[in-house]
């Protein structure tokens, strides 16, 4: 590994990852993620694809990022575990479960309709808090400790004020790793 490798050398360009706006709904941001995602290994969706969008706000600054596991509670609020949530993805609230009288409750949906219907949040409200970000000029270990230390797995590179690209763990991995096919 290069000591001089810097973040810049590794990030991913601005242009070239997805980002979607606080204002839009799942619905909106959902397909230009997948699209990204898909796109990077010639329309094939991969491990490899992005897994985060970055999050503007109307003036154009980063206020957050947009994950899978994010948009998944939020689509399917079963999986994140917790009686409340399980019941609610299924249209049933709490005093109905408490009768057994579930039957009687309105909201009571399908999948494919519990989704649509939970795709109208809005980014915001769903998006994770920024944890870091780091100087196109910052060096490769730094760029390491920074996501380690903050359990992130993107990191946003700048150039000044301006947001440049993106920095992914998936990224550093792999100088690591290249060094073991010297």
């Amino acid at each position: 590994m290069p000591v001089a490798l810097k973040v810049k050398d590794l990030m991913i360009p601005l242009d070239d990852y997805a980002v979607t706006t606080a204002d839009k709904t799942l619905k909106e941001a959902v397909p230009e993620l997948m699209k990204i995602y898909c796109e990077v290994e010639t329309g094939k969706c991969t491990e490899a694809g992005h897994r985060t969008s970055l999050v503007l706000d109307k003036q154009g600054n980063l206020v957050g990022i947009l994950d899978f596991k994010s948009i998944l509670k939020v689509l399917i609020p079963e999986i994140a575990g917790g009686i409340s949530g399980k019941l609610s993805a299924l249209g049933i609230s709490i005093a109905f479960a408490e009768v057994d009288a579930h039957h009687m409750d309105t909201a009571k949906h399908g999948f494919r309709s519990r989704v649509r219907q939970n795709a109208q949040t809005r980014v915001g409200d769903v998006m994770l808090k920024l944890r870091g970000s780091i100087d196109a000029e910052a060096g490769f270990l730094d760029a390491l400790k920074m996501i380690y230390r903050n359990k992130i797995t993107v990191l946003p590179v700048y150039e000044g004020n301006n947001l440049v690209g993106v920095l992914r763990d998936s990224d550093l991995f792999l100088v690591a790793a290249n060094v073991l096919m010297e």
